[in-house]
């Protein structure tokens, strides 16, 4: 697939990693020839400087022949304009990133398919959704439902008390019919491991679990800990994240809402007439202190500094909140972060890269996730007549070792996947899969 990324940013830099990896060839192109430099450094692209609202630029990219254009500049209206004129020009399809949650009502999502917009997106308000669905499952690390809710994704560290600990992963005696659930990878130090029947559950493993919904909770206390209810919650950073997060929640729990800049903490406080705005620095230990932040049920930094937030989660960790979660933009700083005790990342790339990733597969994809404590995804198929999946059962596939079948919805009929399971035709499958292997799944099911 042709691919043109409008923007060597930080988002248009990872999308362009994450892409080239499956085979796509990629064109970035930005207006500073500094930023086109390192993104040439870090992964191999045609990089072209210029203007993307600018024909000329847009016909020196290719923009005519490309399969999809992806607009990831900082400014939302160049995003914008740019996606219309390379959809004019050419470009099969055009998704461009906004910066407000007004283009995203139903209204205006049909004025932008009008103009020629194929897909429009608002990482900020993708990251605060996720944070928000994370506070409602307080015991696990990532949480994705999938087949509208019969199968649901849990991803959680394994804890001194939890029963799993010493126990083999896979009961190779088990049928599609009596699991609940199946451990689809572990996270063990830096490695992610597809389990076989000889691995076992170790303690601080991060696994990830496929489960039927009906046995979420039963899942969850696998873990070693106990689900809790939120009533008081501070959040570090006045940022587009934070204040949706506070919007969304202010009436229904207690949310603090802390900012060092004092003007900024005056313009939210006429903004969110049930949050409580504090003009204080979160890393302030004495500070915090007074502010009640160990009587918090849970902690969410989301200031732009990666750094900040880091800091400010470890002295709320310290502090005794039970949930802390800290937006991580620097990818180099998840795995330190996980370290230390933060409990959920949170990366506007990563959620962001979940939402166009689909756009470059030829298969039927229902939905996508990119993993933050790990670097696969998981993938949601529809089985097409005739694929190779339809075949043979799943132990005679032949699919790629760090690729695993985790589950199989029929109808209303939910499995849990074993090597006897046979799927069909229109089955909704998921599948985790590690990212070279991604195009190889899909065509199993294609």
């Amino acid at each position: 697939m042709r691919i043109v990324i409008a923007g060597a940013g930080d988002m248009g830099t990872h999308l362009a990693k994450m892409l080239s990896g499956n085979g796509h060839d990629i064109t970035v192109v930005d207006v500073d020839p500094k930023a086109l430099v390192e993104v040439g450094n870090l992964v191999d692209v045609v990089t072209v400087e210029g203007d993307t609202t600018q024909f000329s630029v847009l016909r020196k990219a290719g923009v005519r022949k490309c399969d999809l254009f992806i607009a990831v500049r900082s400014v939302q209206n160049d995003n914008i304009l740019s996606a219309v004129m390379a959809k004019q020009l050419g470009a099969k399809k055009a998704i461009a990133r906004v910066d407000s949650s007004e283009y995203l009502e139903p209204n205006s999502k049909e004025v932008f398919i009008d103009m020629g917009i194929d897909y429009i997106f608002y990482p900020e308000q993708i990251a605060a959704r996720e944070v928000i669905n994370l506070l409602g499952h307080t015991s696990t690390t990532e949480y994705v439902d999938f087949a509208g809710g019969k199968l649901s994704m849990v991803a959680f560290r394994l804890e001194l008390t939890s029963p799993l600990l010493g126990r083999k992963v896979i009961d190779p005696s088990s049928s599609d019919d009596e699991l609940e659930y199946r451990t689809v990878a572990i996270v063990r130090g830096s490695r992610t491991i597809i389990p076989t029947a000889d691995d076992r559950y170790e303690e601080e493993d991060m696994i990830y679990v496929l489960t039927r919904h009906s046995a979420t909770q039963r899942v969850v206390e696998l873990s070693g800990r106990r689900e809790y209810e939120i009533r008081n919650m501070m959040i570090l950073g006045g940022s587009r994240i934070g204040v949706r997060i506070a919007n969304e929640l202010q009436n229904d729990i207690n949310v603090k809402l802390v900012d060092y800049n004092a003007d900024k903490a005056y313009r939210l406080a006429e903004m969110l007439d049930k949050t409580l705005i504090i003009n204080e620095d979160g890393r302030d230990t004495e500070a915090m202190m007074e502010e009640d932040l160990s009587s918090m049920d849970a902690f969410v930094a989301v200031t732009g500094r990666s750094e900040t937030n880091i800091l400010a989660a470890m002295l709320a960790k310290r502090m005794g909140v039970k949930r802390v979660i800290a937006e991580v933009e620097n990818i180099n700083y998840i795995s330190l972060a996980e370290s230390i005790g933060v409990d959920t990342i949170i990366n506007k790339k990563l959620v962001t890269a979940s939402n166009i990733f689909r756009f470059t597969m030829t298969t039927d994809v229902q939905s996508i996730k990119c993993l933050t404590g790990s670097q696969a995804e998981v993938l949601e198929f529809i089985v097409k007549p005739n694929s190779e999946a339809t075949k043979s059962r799943v132990r005679d596939l032949g699919l790629p070792s760090d690729a695993v079948i985790g589950g199989v919805v029929r109808g209303d009929r939910v499995f849990i996947a074993v090597d006897d399971t046979q799927i069909n035709a229109y089955d909704k499958v998921v599948v985790f899969a590690m990212p070279d292997s991604v195009m190889r799944v899909a065509e199993f099911f294609n």
